[in-house]
């Protein structure tokens, strides 16, 4: 076999998977326990028509446990995409179109309904042919199966996924937190952002793309700003003259990274304001300066530990002291 062939056959295989053995069985136990319990509760209400879960249902538990970070996992888009994909295959079965034409023009239909609703969502494609497909039984109950078994069956196992991920560690619902954002309430942008890309940046290459991708802004982000921090790790440990750092950006100087729009001190300023100014700003350290605006002293966390007379409480006091005395 050439070189090329084997090549173009090794593409062809699935990548290894990102995810270690315990995060599988996680995500394979959790659905299942979500899976059994949307199954019972929706019987033990009596199941329309005698349907207590539907089949689309399965495709959602891999999102909602395998991939919960995923723009395509979200409550909204759970609940969002599955019902108005049921609303819009009840639709075409009314419309009186053979099931030929109908289910095609469902699954389309559900798709341009989930982008305009911004709730898009793989099963509900499923469950759009379902209404369409799956016979008298689900066609009798007309607008009913959008709401028994399609949105019970999603409530139920939206409320699982809450439940089992954050218990596991896992944020869920996946709400946007940029790394990039500046939790001092200063006008200065973050040391990566002033050095690296901005959140504008890839904002502009998202838009040039246009595509959906399976993973949430923040997050994507994250990792490209992690793998930097990785590489410019490696090259401190190597100490070689490639460093990461210094093969993206070349030679970098204090005032590139250094704040400008520092948190000061007033001399006179009281205790109370300083430690309120601390805790508003979340930063560890204020700088004094007096009148002439020139820095006379430095104000920390530390400093307000060793005079807060933690002696009362003999355990905290002495676990406070010994962290004081080894970060002085």
């Amino acid at each position: 076999m050439s070189v090329a062939r084997a090549a173009w056959l090794t593409a062809l295989l699935p990548p290894p998977n990102s995810a270690g053995r315990l995060e599988q069985w996680r995500a394979s136990v959790a659905a299942f326990l979500a899976l059994i319990l949307t199954g019972v509760l929706c019987t033990w209400t009596g199941g329309a028509a005698g349907l207590w879960l539907i089949a689309p249902m399965g495709a959602s538990a891999v999102l909602l446990f395998c991939l919960p970070a995923s723009p395509l996992a979200q409550p909204w888009a759970v609940i969002g995409g599955n019902v108005v994909s049921a609303l819009v295959g009840v639709a075409c079965v009314k419309s009186g179109l053979s099931p030929q034409v109908a289910a095609p023009l469902a699954g389309g239909l559900a798709i341009a309904a989930m982008f305009a609703l911004r709730c898009l969502h793989p099963p509900g494609g499923a469950v759009a042919l379902t209404a369409v497909l799956a016979g008298p039984a689900v066609h009798e109950l007309g607008l009913r199966f959008a709401l028994m078994p399609v949105a019970l069956n999603c409530l139920l196992m939206v409320g699982a996924a809450l439940v089992v991920n954050n218990l596991t560690g896992r944020r869920y619902p996946h709400r946007r937190q940029s790394a990039m954002q500046n939790v001092h309430d200063t006008a200065d942008n973050v040391p990566t952002a002033r050095l690296g890309f901005r959140s504008t940046d890839l904002d502009a290459v998202l838009a040039r793309y246009d595509q959906v991708l399976d993973v949430s802004r923040d997050d994507l982000e994250g990792i490209i700003l992690a793998t930097e921090t990785a590489a410019y790790v490696e090259g401190i440990i190597l100490a070689t003259e490639t460093a990461a750092y210094g093969r993206r950006f070349g030679v970098i100087r204090c005032g590139q990274i250094m704040s400008t729009d520092v948190v000061t001190l007033e001399f006179g300023t009281a205790l109370a304001d300083a430690w309120g100014l601390m805790r508003h700003r979340q930063v560890h350290a204020l700088p004094v300066l007096n009148r002439a605006r020139r820095v006379i002293s430095i104000v920390t966390q530390t400093d307000f530990l060793r005079h807060s007379d933690l002696d009362v409480y003999s355990g905290l006091g002495k676990a406070c002291a010994h962290c004081c005395n080894a970060a002085g």
